[in-house]
């Protein structure tokens, strides 16, 4: 079409290695192309060319394709993470803003990183926490299950603006995974076990309804930061089957998990404290 490829941002790490800030999605995406076996689909404006794969192209237009060039920006060793985030942010400021769990994703890569998008996958959180088609594209499984491990390991620091928060736990964590790696096998687990006390224990999951096809974040973070704080003071609260009916559908319920300043630090501890003091109660 005769239109520049967008600019690429890189860091330049201190050992010299280059990792990608933005236009990872790009790379890939023509390293499949071109080296692989990558098939386009319904193309709106070249249209001729629905369907095929690079090979299926005349060598000229392969030739030309190759010789195209890609320009990059490298930012050096001492633009740190956080100069990242915010640079990834402006970046994308264009028509399709990029969220904050994709931000995350862009700016910040480790161990922890990995664990969440692997745990955001499964299909029990899939099955608990329904999102539509856009939110899931969106990384919106991501940023429930960031937020069930940043709020639940404490929310000293949280200034009621979760993105810096959680900026700075996923990076904190990527830090502790990559010198402990051990510990990954311990969120493992208490994401799993709170997951399958609320598939056992709340009847619609994190919906508000059986047949729901959404899981509001507020309602998401009462139940699953609720669970976890009810479970750390009982253990064996699985066995006893509180029952969570009478005050699940309630209008006080419903209020604490409102939008209205749903990310002030004192609605959010109200609304998991709801949650745990209910669960003990029962």
């Amino acid at each position: 079409m005769g239109l520049p490829i967008p600019f690429l941002f890189f860091w330049e790490m201190e050992n010299g290695k280059l990792e990608i800030v933005d236009g990872s999605q790009r790379l890939r995406t023509l390293e499949e192309f071109v080296l692989g076996d990558l098939r386009l689909t319904e193309l709106e404006s070249l249209a001729s060319l629905s369907g095929f794969r690079f090979a299926d192209l005349p060598e000229s237009r392969q030739r030309k394709i190759r010789n195209r060039s890609i320009r990059g920006i490298v930012l050096n060793e001492h633009a740190d993470e956080q100069a990242r985030f915010d640079m990834f942010e402006r970046i994308n400021t264009g028509s399709k803003v990029a969220n904050k769990a994709e931000v995350r994703r862009g700016a910040l890569t480790g161990p922890f990183m990995r664990m969440v998008i692997a745990l955001a996958e499964t299909s029990e959180m899939k099955d608990l926490a329904p999102v539509s088609p856009k939110q899931a594209k969106e990384r919106e499984l991501e940023e429930l299950v960031t937020r069930f491990f940043a709020y639940g390991d404490g929310l000293d620091g949280y200034r009621d603006r979760p993105s810096e928060f959680i900026f700075q736990y996923v990076k904190r964590m990527n830090q502790e995974f990559d010198a402990n790696p051990e510990k990954e096998e311990g969120y493992r687990q208490r994401f799993n076990d709170v997951m399958g006390f609320v598939k056992e224990i709340f009847p619609h999951g994190f919906r508000r309804a059986a047949t729901g096809k959404a899981t509001p974040r507020a309602r998401f973070e009462a139940i699953s930061i609720g669970s976890l704080l009810a479970l750390q003071q009982q253990p064996q609260l699985r066995n006893n089957h509180p029952d969570v009916e009478r005050w699940l559908g309630s209008q006080e319920f419903a209020a604490i998990t409102g939008s209205d300043g749903a990310n002030a630090v004192a609605r959010l501890k109200a609304r998991t404290g709801y949650v745990r003091d209910r669960l003990l109660e029962g």
